[in-house]
C-alpha cells in the first residue's frame, strides 16, 4: 500500500510540474501514473549503473553532473511514455529538479500525516 501511495504522490508531482512548465506536457492522470511508474523503474534499475559509470565525471564536476544525468533520465521517460512530452534540455533539467522537490515535499507531508 505504501508503494502505491508513493506512486500516486509522484504522479501528482508530475502533474503539478506540468501545470507550471510549458516544456512539459502530460495528457492525463493515467499518463501521469505511467510516468511515475516508468520514472521509478528507470531510477531503480538504470540510474545506479549510469551513476557508477559517470562517477569520474561527477567527481570532477563536484557532483553537478548528477543533475545532467537526472535530466537525461527524465527526458528518456518522456521518450518512452506516449502522452508525456519533454521539450529541450532546460525543460528536462528543470522538470527533473522540480519533480524531485515536489515529490519529496508531498512524501514528507504524507509521512507526517500518517504518524
Amino acid at each position: 500500500m505504501r508503494l502505491f501511495i508513493r506512486l500516486l504522490l509522484n504522479a501528482l508531482a508530475v502533474l503539478i510540474v506540468s501545470q507550471f512548465m510549458p516544456q512539459i506536457e502530460v495528457d492525463g492522470y493515467g499518463v501521469a501514473l505511467l510516468v511515475a511508474l516508468v520514472l521509478g523503474l528507470i531510477n531503480t534499475f538504470i540510474r545506479p549503473i549510469l551513476v557508477f559509470f559517470t562517477l569520474p565525471l561527477s567527481f570532477l564536476t563536484l557532483g553537478l553532473f548528477i543533475f545532467v544525468l537526472n535530466a537525461f533520465l527524465f527526458w528518456l521517460t518522456g521518450a518512452l511514455v506516449e502522452g508525456f512530452e519533454v521539450d529541450g534540455f532546460l525543460g528536462s533539467l528543470l522538470g527533473s529538479i522540480l519533480v524531485s522537490i515536489i515529490s519529496w515535499l508531498l512524501n514528507g507531508i504524507w509521512e507526517n500525516l500518517r504518524d
